[in-house]
């Protein structure tokens, strides 16, 4: 091979080198900006809470009566495009009030949000309410909607009252929790001060009889 020869290939070779090199670059480059692109909306300040309060209370007034007073650990504010919410991410206590100040209904849970804008709770993770007649329902989700006053969940529930306990699931009600209703009911447990007393500790999820269809908050 003569020294041109040589040359030449020398050249091509460090062309190939090159262009390999351009190449591997090139997508690296591409693979760090898709997985910024992937990170980028974990990072952004839209995820961010804008306030965070701890041992937070307050009274909710409308025309100046007081409608609802909350007390959580921990309140944190988020406004992500316009669309504000409050988050309570170690539980919440919510009561509310009719138009003469009395509290009419109460709910506690483990994990709550407030969209602000659609006037709209929702309460997770071991949540029990009240009414103001004592009747307790207890489940694991639950929906409340200012506007159209209204609470309601697809989930199981356990309405726990004086004389009997009621399972199912699904349930409406309007937003003072007197008339209610359960979607698909299980089953209920009549309750005597006799049975109370020899078994305080009975588990009423696994007993459904006697049936009683039936199920909703009696009419006044």
């Amino acid at each position: 091979m003569n020294q041109q020869e040589s040359d030449f290939k020398n050249i091509n070779n460090y062309f190939i080198r090159v262009a390999v090199l351009i190449t591997v670059t090139a997508t690296f480059f591409y693979a760090c900006e898709s997985n910024i692109e992937k990170i980028k909306p974990f990072s952004s300040e839209e995820n961010l809470p804008v306030l965070e309060a701890k041992n937070f209370e307050t009274l909710y007034t409308d025309s100046g009566k007081i409608r609802f007073f909350i007390k959580t650990p921990k309140l944190l504010r988020f406004e992500p495009e316009g669309k504000p919410y409050h988050e309570f991410p170690e539980g919440i206590e919510l009561i509310k009030y009719d138009d003469n100040q009395n509290i009419v209904s109460s709910i506690t849970a483990n994990y709550a949000k407030q969209f602000v804008n659609e006037k709209k709770w929702e309460a997770k993770n071991n949540v029990i309410a009240t009414n103001i007649k004592g009747d307790t329902l207890k489940t694991e989700h639950l929906i409340w909607e200012e506007n159209a006053e209204k609470i309601y969940t697809d989930e199981f529930v356990k309405i726990i009252r004086t004389d009997q306990i009621i399972t199912g699931i699904g349930f409406q009600s309007d937003q003072s929790l007197e008339n209610w209703k359960i979607k698909n009911p299980k089953g209920t447990i009549y309750i005597t001060p006799e049975t109370k007393q020899q078994n305080d500790s009975f588990e009423p999820d696994k007993i459904v009889e006697p049936l009683d269809l039936n199920f909703s908050s009696p009419k006044q």
